[in-house]
């Protein structure tokens, strides 16, 4: 056999492993434009005698094999559009014919390696929309703006003038202190960390006497209401004004006066009784209290105070979102005055878009990345236009360096929705969120929770749909939500669109954290036309 060309299909699923030991091809492997995800195989090595390997346009992810350096023969190595991320490996040093290298469109990241230089062979080597950084190599073959594309890599630096990077800046060797500096810079830290200590023995002693206001994060609201206007608004936190209970708490519908004007609200009223609540009170006021998306449900003001029993009070006033929670669509209680509510599949697709924009938005575009923590169906509220808002922040945390922060001791999440690596205790992640968005985002497909009857022989809903998306299982129109398949048998939508679905589900939501999609892989996705 001398090629195997299996690109343009709807491959899917992991590269087998038996594809690297065909030892007699010679020219060409080829499974570009497919949808097959998971590693390289490492026994790519087997392919000695091979000259050209193309696996471009797929969803591979993590690093490049160093095995890929032992197949001598290559020429051309076409790895763009994939999910690779890591270094390039130092073996790849012996691939000296290679003539065209391609691996743009990944999350490729340290510095670009020398040996390129001395590939005499090399005529294109594309680097482009990667996360490389520091000096780009200049010399030997490099040095032609007709070999060598490097853009969208932000880090670079140097390089020749063609490519418009910035000079490189190198440290300059510090200048050793004098002993006298030591002694005054050593004095003058000494009697700064005295002044620190007395201010904070200052305060803990005020503190116990009582005579120090402490501010809360709720203090930052500009407008306040009281429990008085609150309780009145509810009709007493009436069971009839009731619309949703929660882990800490219960949400009343009612009408208040905010800043003169009437306003319908839901308000999340704290059971302070529960462990935890006054927690997640506060660590939802400082998620809140600044950021603001058209994704996020949008809070309005705070309340702390007491009860006419003189019992503490902590609630959050929200804007009312009318269509309300994602798991009534999903999952409505029977009623017999109701019709039932069903979603469309476009309806669908945006509700995820909506979510992962609000994603976006507190992991990469906030100043300090914000974890969710708790991404279901609850939480994703509907608007009368259908729009998805994002809500309850109160497991939510900020990711710092501090260990008090992003320590994910406690945190449980809901079960089937957290990922597993929290129940290891973990450290909390971005990726933790990007699980639950793929639980989230099969649980709307499939119209299955996480945990359901159907799902036996421990299967879990990721392994459920991936089995039918490599043709081990279900099929694909037995795996949807009933309503998807009338669509798909009405011709209303194509099977490749519910299948670009269910792949980015599956994809997010590996017990891998390495192997998850980010949100903004995700975006990318959602916003190319599903054909």
């Amino acid at each position: 056999m001398i090629l195997l060309d299996l690109s343009n299909n709807d491959l899917s699923g992991v590269i087998p492993p038996q594809l690297m030991g065909l030892t007699s091809l010679s020219m060409n492997l080829n499974l570009s434009h497919n949808h097959f995800v998971g590693n390289i195989p490492i026994e790519v090595e087997n392919l000695k005698n091979l000259g050209s390997l193309d696996l471009s346009y797929n969803m591979i992810s993590n690093n490049i094999p160093s095995s890929l350096g032992k197949c001598v023969s290559l020429e051309f190595v076409q790895l763009q559009a994939n999910l690779l991320r890591g270094t390039i490996p130092s073996s790849l040093d012996s691939l000296r014919g290679i003539r065209l290298f391609d691996v743009s469109s990944n999350n490729l990241s340290g510095q670009i390696p020398k040996f390129f230089e001395k590939m005499n062979s090399l005529q294109l080597l594309n680097l482009s929309y990667n996360k490389f950084e520091g000096e780009v190599p200049a010399a030997g073959v490099l040095n032609n703006s007709r070999i060598i594309s490097v853009i969208g890599n932000v880090n670079l630096c140097g390089g020749f003038a063609e490519l418009n990077l910035p000079h490189c800046s190198f440290r300059q060797p510090k200048k050793r202190l004098s002993y006298k500096w030591k002694v005054f810079i050593s004095t003058i830290c000494s009697i700064v960390l005295l002044f620190f200590l007395g201010t904070c023995l200052l305060v803990f002693w005020m503190k116990r006497k009582g005579k120090l206001h402490v501010v809360s994060s709720d203090d930052d609201f500009d407008t306040r209401v009281s429990y008085q206007s609150l309780h009145k608004a509810t009709n007493g936190f009436s069971t009839t004004n009731l619309i949703g209970v929660g882990s800490f708490g219960s949400v009343y519908k009612g009408v208040v006066n905010i800043n003169g004007k009437e306003t319908t609200i839901a308000a999340k009223v704290f059971n302070l009784q529960r462990r935890g609540a006054s927690k997640s009170f506060m660590a939802e006021c400082e998620a809140l209290k600044n950021i603001r998306h058209r994704n996020l449900v949008r809070i309005l003001t705070a309340c702390s105070g007491a009860d006419y029993q003189g019992n503490d009070f902590k609630a959050l006033v929200y804007e009312f979102v009318v269509n309300g929670s994602l798991e009534n669509w999903l999952h409505p209680l029977e009623s017999f005055d109701d019709p039932p509510r069903t979603l469309k599949f476009r309806q669908r697709v945006t509700i995820a878009i909506n979510v992962a924009s609000a994603l976006d938005y507190i992991h990469n575009l906030y100043e300090t990345p914000i974890v969710h923590c708790d991404i279901k169906p609850d939480n994703v509220l509907l608007d009368e236009h259908m729009v998805a808002h994002v809500g309850d922040f109160g497991l939510a945390r900020f990711l710092e360096s501090s260990s008090e922060k992003s320590s994910s001791i406690g945190i449980k999440g809901t079960v089937g929705y957290a990922p597993p690596e929290y129940g290891m205790g973990n450290e909390i992640s971005v990726e933790g969120d990007m699980y639950s968005y793929g639980i989230l985002l099969l649980e709307m497909l499939t119209r299955r929770r996480p945990i359901d009857e159907s799902l036996k022989d421990g299967l879990n809903l990721h392994n459920f749909v991936n089995a039918a998306l490599l043709g081990q299982g279900s099929t694909i129109a037995e795996v949807v939500d009933p309503t998807l398949r009338n669509e798909l048998l009405l011709g209303r939508i194509s099977e490749k669109a519910l299948i670009c679905m269910l792949e980015i589900g599956v994809a997010c939501s590996f017990d891998s954290p390495q192997e998850r999609l980010s949100i903004s892989e995700v975006l990318s996705r959602l916003n190319k036309p599903l054909v």
